[in-house]
């Protein structure tokens, strides 16, 4: 009888669940919230996690008890071993699976786009985030706590950035830019300056300016000088991240898979993509960066696959599978 595995690749905006076996049949995917630990605690995060899968079990017709041979968890906001470690005995004492594995969600995102497991993965979704594995199997990453430690990316800052230009524009301290017009509409509002309030006073959560992100990228497409900075400046941090990975590692003269993923690269932003592979052209010029063409979770069922011993056949068919499958919709908490 074939092995039961699970593959969990996290997000700050949502989680996603694959159920599999190892002989190669994708018998569920589910969809959660994202993993964000450091606001909500680790045992509310495990738990939900677990709530997800015995979803999946249910989705496959299978009672909850079913035994997991192998679980492969890749989380955002799990960026330091010691979150790894805390992740990975709640998990264990939630029983998810025999054998469970704990890393954070950028390498899920190396896995999926990697053909032999090292590189670089950059994840830019809601947030953003890197990591880098030598082939030698030395690892790199960064301490990710968000402005306190430098970091700038994804798609609520690119949103943020957006709405603040936006403003700037219409008092005096910025130039002028379509954003002012394109944005508002999003909310039903009638000007940027009603958002900004709306966000102030809580009536708009903070992270639902993240919906922003896409006219942000559309006005730039469309030629807004102020809208276009926006997106390269997005373009020059995701450099900057893979160029210092591959310093730390010393893989500046090796040629190196650079894997891009997340939602603000895997959906067909053309002008940052072009940004990127031009700015790597000339500061790395041996990095290979590709935008991974499967959902991250894909890269955690693999791991998940490994773990089980299942063969490249069923790793590579399942891979298939998952990518040629509409994601489904979040599940109601």
């Amino acid at each position: 009888m074939p092995d039961l595995v699970v593959g969990v690749d996290g997000g700050n905006s949502k989680t996603d669940l694959v159920l599999a076996d190892t002989e190669g049949r994708l018998l569920s995917w589910v969809r959660g919230a994202g993993t964000r630990p450091h606001a909500e605690g680790m045992e509310t995060t495990t738990e939900r996690l677990a709530r997800l899968g015995r979803h999946a079990l249910a989705q496959a017709g299978l009672p909850d008890t079913t035994p997991v041979s192998a679980g492969a968890y890749f989380l955002a906001n799990v960026d330091r071993r010691a979150q790894e470690r805390l992740a990975l005995r709640q998990l264990t004492l939630l029983g998810v699976a025999e054998q469970t594995l704990v890393r954070n969600d950028t390498l899920a995102v190396l896995q999926a786009g990697a053909p032999d497991g090292w590189g670089v993965a950059v994840v830019s979704g809601a947030g953003i985030n890197a990591a880098a594995v030598h082939p030698g199997g030395r690892s790199a990453r960064f301490l990710s706590l968000g402005d306190i430690t430098g970091d700038w990316g994804g798609g609520l800052a690119v949103a943020r950035a957006g709405l603040g230009a936006a403003v700037r524009a219409g008092d005096g301290r910025g130039p002028a830019t379509r954003l002012r017009h394109e944005l508002p509409g999003h909310f039903g509002l009638g000007s940027v300056e009603s958002i900004a309030l709306a966000v102030s006073s809580g009536e708009i959560p903070v992270t639902a300016l993240h919906g922003l992100a896409p006219l942000v990228f559309a006005t730039a497409a469309g030629g807004d000088a102020v809208a276009r900075g926006i997106v390269e400046r997005l373009g020059d941090e995701i450099v900057s991240m893979v160029t210092a990975l591959l310093r730390r590692l010393r893989l500046l003269r090796t040629p190196t898979p650079v894997v891009l993923g997340g939602g603000t690269l895997q959906n067909d932003q053309v002008l940052l993509r072009d940004h990127i592979s031009a700015r790597l052209a000339t500061e790395a010029p041996l990095a290979l960066p590709r935008v991974l063409d499967v959902p991250p979770v894909a890269g955690a069922l693999r791991q998940a696959l490994l773990t089980a011993g299942a063969p490249d056949a069923v790793q590579r068919g399942l891979r298939k599978a998952i990518a040629d499958r509409k994601p489904p919709a979040s599940l109601a908490e």
